[in-house]
């Protein structure tokens, strides 16, 4: 089953601009993206997203009426307080798959906030642990990577839905890191 998911994950992602417009696809029902794909009237009809998650400041106009657009405004800052919107994301994401919709989430780049939000919700819903769901969503968006204080706020979150963490923060040549990183700055001099 997982394999003909990905075969059919594969086939949908061939319409022109995808790859420009930077679409990743998690599950059949739920894709992360840049500030660019959210705009981008064909993506949107074509893969069926009736609901837009938006994790920018800004304000960005809706492509298509009929799409819910649900706005979370927040900076891509260690200090920003993103885990306050963890359930309340997941439960939106998860709302929308059990009325058979499929939901777009995204940030500016697509790397770090709608990155975050998409993971807490694989740890809420698809019973994943952080490590899991973050291997999950690297084989489907391989640029993801969540600043450390979101870092921090999943680990947190991990603990609280799961009763344990499979992640640590740990101290590196540039700074505090999930331990996942740790091999690619294990050769790093700090400046």
């Amino acid at each position: 089953m997982l394999a003909s998911s990905r075969a059919n994950a594969s086939q949908k992602t061939t319409i022109p601009g995808t790859r420009l417009s930077g679409l990743g696809q998690i599950t059949d029902y739920l894709y992360i993206g840049n500030s660019r794909t959210a705009k981008d009237s064909s993506v949107i009809s074509h893969f069926k997203i009736n609901c837009i998650i938006n994790a920018t400041e800004d304000v960005i106009k809706v492509c298509t009426p009929s799409v819910e657009y649900v706005r979370v405004p927040v900076t891509d800052s260690p200090e920003t307080q993103l885990g306050e919107h963890f359930d309340t994301v997941a439960d939106k994401i998860h709302k929308v798959r059990t009325e058979c919709g499929c939901v777009l989430v995204h940030c500016k780049a697509g790397v770090s906030r709608s990155a975050a939000l998409c993971l807490a919700y694989l740890m809420k819903y698809r019973s994943l642990s952080l490590v899991e769901a973050h291997r999950l969503l690297k084989a489907r968006r391989p640029i993801i990577r969540p600043n450390s204080g979101f870092w921090q706020q999943l680990i947190e979150y991990e603990l609280k839905i799961r009763g344990t963490t499979s992640v640590t923060m740990v101290t590196s040549p540039v700074g505090q890191i999930p331990d996942l990183y740790e091999h690619e700055t294990k050769d790093l001099i700090p400046l």
